[in-house]
């Protein structure tokens, strides 16, 4: 039987969210039964608890991840879990907003935009690299299976609009608001240099406009299928950064300077956050937008709300 490193694990109000939801699960309070007394092999606990291996492995990270138990590996090179406290200790919220965590993320599968304008060439494939509906035919924006999409593309000018969920409750501030995605410009089959401005705009305020290099197809993308083969492979993954003093893209200053006071976050109010390639760009060469499962960098569009530490 291994040696538990402690007593009782206090955990601070900003980890109270975390810290329940990994006890939220029945599977993982089955694991933390389980291993009350010893340690267990992964195959040991999926065999203990009739439950099947890799539903074991997932939620043995969960639990991990707010550090209820510790592993090592064994012999065999598998891992061997641990409990890590005989009991918790939660410090609850005393003051509005104390209870979140400093930075909340909100992740938004590409293919659940609300709003499209799109012009051929365009079109939405899946993870299995499945075409929806006809190559270049805008009407495939609109088909519901679009909610699996992997890459999208269009040429020219045109967007893509998501609706957010605003995570703040009333009266608690943030001090920073970041996006980020995976995008390169749109031509026939792929072209390095082929530049095209993509900009973010955030309820209807532009924050700022990048400038990709081109459409990325010269080396196979780290996560693109290898039966992808119609060029374009790979994007540049782009921040664009707000706060109370102005914007910045991929660390550089924006000259929109948009503050967050003008963008009008309510907390009962969707945030309206779309990529666009603007009619007047001085490049106008469309955009590709990567999902988590193509391109180099496994993420979908990620909007994150960043508070200071008091």
């Amino acid at each position: 039987m291994s040696e538990l490193k402690q007593d009782t694990i206090r955990y601070p109000s900003t980890r109270l969210i975390d810290v329940a939801k990994a006890l939220s699960g029945d599977v993982r309070v089955r694991i933390l039964e389980a291993l009350g007394e010893k340690s267990m092999s992964v195959s040991q606990l999926a065999e203990a608890l009739g439950v099947a291996q890799p539903t074991i492995s997932v939620n043995v990270q969960i639990l991990e991840n707010v550090e209820l138990i510790t592993s090592t590996l064994g012999a065999s090179r598998e891992k061997i879990c641990s409990v890590t406290c005989r009991s918790i200790q939660l410090d609850l919220p005393v003051k509005l907003g104390e209870g979140l965590l400093r930075t909340e993320e909100l992740r938004m599968p590409i293919g659940m935009y609300a709003h499209c304008s799109v012009q051929p060439t365009c079109g939405i494939v899946t993870r299995d690299c499945v075409q929806l509906g006809s190559v270049d035919d805008p009407r495939a924006f609109y088909l519901p299976e679009r909610v699996e999409a992997s890459l999208i593309w269009f040429a020219g000018a045109g967007y893509v609009e998501y609706y957010f969920a605003n995570p703040m409750p009333p009266g608690v501030a943030i001090d920073e608001l970041w996006f980020s995605a995976e995008l390169c410009s749109e031509a026939a089959g792929f072209q390095s240099d082929w530049p095209s401005d993509i900009s973010l705009r955030i309820n209807d305020q532009l924050v700022g406009t990048w400038t990709s290099p081109g459409d990325l197809g010269d080396r196979k993308g780290k996560l693109t299928p290898d039966k992808w083969k119609s060029g374009t492979e790979y994007g540049k993954l782009t921040e664009w950064r707000v706060t109370a003093s102005g914007s910045q893209v991929n660390g550089e200053a924006s000259a929109q300077g948009t503050t967050l006071a003008s963008l009008g976050l309510q907390y009962n109010k969707p945030i309206r956050v779309r990529l666009e390639v603007s009619e007047d760009a001085v490049n106008c060469r469309g955009l590709n937008l990567f999902g988590a499962d193509f391109g180099d960098h496994r993420q979908d569009l990620l909007l994150s709300f960043i508070r200071y530490a008091e």
